[in-house]
């Protein structure tokens, strides 16, 4: 039965089984801010499963395989050029899902744990974020240009349950040395958590992508094998005998 298949289809068959039983890589930031100022130090560590033989780790910067091989990524001063979407893979793991990294230059930057995007009942970390981590004092935080929390000393506004009410812009604002800084405008999408489609896990869309490409190869094999058993079984058909009489019998 295997010989009917082309062998792309034997490949992608044995490769499918193959990935369906690694794990994921799991790639963390830290510290866990996605969005840093100019100079920030960086460090992103990668678990995942490793061969006997191979202990090395591959890292992708913007789709593209860097030169990097250790388990920790790190970056002592980031520049803008820094900015992008990194993954992580071991010998023995599929690639981890994507970790985006935004480097921005300023005096003050409004941080968040996770790209801007939360649904309902997640919890909202904003920070402050100062450039060399200067000192910051008299902090506001803004919503909609409306002041939200004031700390006389730079502290975290931590929103515990986020509903849809806390959409909205963000920015904050505060003193460093004799001078009033502002940061820039953060939009934050709270969704509804009875809209799946609002978040679609990466997981996800590539469990969906690997179900398609099962039944695409599913088919080929199932066709493949119908036109095999119809060569096989074909109703062989016996000559045609015509009798004649000899010329003893006229």
């Amino acid at each position: 039965m295997w010989r009917l298949l082309p062998p792309t289809a034997l490949l992608l068959i044995v490769s499918s089984g193959i990935r369906a039983g690694l794990q994921k890589a799991v790639l963390t930031l830290h510290p866990e801010w996605v969005r840093v100022l100019q100079e920030d130090s960086v460090t992103l560590r990668c678990q995942g499963t490793y061969s006997p033989g191979d202990n090395s780790t591959k890292w992708y910067h913007n789709g593209t395989l860097t030169s990097q091989q250790d388990p920790s990524y790190f970056i002592g001063s980031v520049k803008v050029k820094d900015s992008g979407e990194y993954k992580c893979q071991t010998a023995l793991s599929m690639p981890s899902d994507p970790v985006n990294l935004e480097v921005h230059v300023g005096w003050l930057l409004l941080q968040t744990s996770q790209r801007p995007e939360f649904r309902e009942g997640d919890p909202i970390r904003l920070k402050c974020h100062s450039w060399r981590n200067r000192p910051v004092y008299k902090v506001t935080y803004l919503h909609n240009g409306k002041g939200k929390k004031y700390f006389h000393k730079n502290s975290e506004l931590y929103i515990p349950n986020a509903t849809q009410n806390h959409s909205g812009t963000y920015f904050c604002r505060g003193i460093i040395g004799r001078n009033n800084k502002s940061s820039e405008t953060l939009r934050i999408i709270v969704g509804d958590p009875i809209s799946p489609s609002t978040f679609l896990p990466w997981h996800q869309i590539t469990f969906c992508l690997l179900i398609g490409l099962l039944f695409t190869i599913d088919t080929v094999l199932y066709f493949s094998v119908q036109r095999g058993l119809q060569r096989s079984t074909a109703v062989y058909e016996e000559p045609k005998l015509y009798w004649s009489k000899e010329p003893e019998d006229k």
